[in-house]
C-alpha cells in the first residue's frame, strides 16, 4: 500500500512538473546580430565624472547578457542597432520632511533620454525617456552611499531601455 501511494504521488508530481522553463519575452527580428552603444553625453550638473561611462557600460553589459546580440568591435562593423544617450538631470532633493523642515530622506534622481536607431529589418528610430530615483536616509553621507545608489538607479534605467527595445520593436 505504501508503494502504491508513493508511485501515485510520484506520477502526480512528475506529470505537473514543468519540463522546461524559459524566459522568451525578449524577442527581436532575426536580422539583429550586432549593436553599438556610443558613450552617453552628460549634460547634467554635479554628476560624478565617471557616471556617463559607467551607465554606458551597464547598458552594453545588459544587452550582451540578456540577448544573443554581439557588441560591435569597431566602427566599421555593420550594426543593426545603435544606441545614443544624454544624461539630462542629476539631482538630490529632500523628501519626507519632519518637524522644523528637516528632511528624513533625500532623493537622488537621474533622468536620461536615449535614442535607438534601428537599421534592419526596416529603418526606425525610438526614443526612450527614463526618469528614475532612489531615496536614502538624510543622515547618511552621500559620498559614502552614492556609488551604491547609482548602481540601483542604473539598474532601473537599463531595464527601461531593454523593456522598450525588446517589447516595442
Amino acid at each position: 500500500m505504501r508503494y502504491l501511494i508513493f508511485f501515485m504521488g510520484l506520477f502526480l508530481f512528475s506529470s505537473c512538473w514543468p519540463t522546461r522553463v524559459a524566459f522568451q519575452d525578449i524577442s527581436f527580428p532575426e536580422e539583429w546580430k550586432v549593436f553599438s552603444v556610443k558613450t552617453f553625453e552628460n549634460n547634467a550638473t554635479n554628476t560624478p565624472l565617471s557616471y556617463s561611462a559607467t551607465l554606458t557600460e551597464n547598458v552594453k553589459d545588459a544587452i550582451q547578457n540578456n540577448t544573443s546580440l554581439n557588441l560591435s568591435g569597431s566602427p566599421e562593423d555593420s550594426t543593426q542597432l545603435e544606441i545614443e544617450g544624454v544624461i539630462n538631470n542629476y539631482s538630490i532633493t529632500p523628501v519626507a520632511l519632519q518637524d522644523g523642515d528637516q528632511a528624513a530622506k533625500n532623493r537622488l534622481s537621474v533622468s536620461a533620454t536615449f535614442t535607438i536607431y534601428i537599421k534592419e529589418p526596416e529603418e526606425d528610430q525610438m526614443v526612450v525617456n527614463s526618469n528614475r530615483f532612489v531615496d536614502y536616509d538624510s543622515n547618511t553621507d552621500l559620498g559614502i552611499v552614492e556609488s551604491t545608489l547609482l548602481e540601483e538607479v542604473n539598474t532601473q534605467i537599463v531595464q527601461d531601455i531593454i523593456n522598450q527595445l525588446f517589447s516595442n520593436w
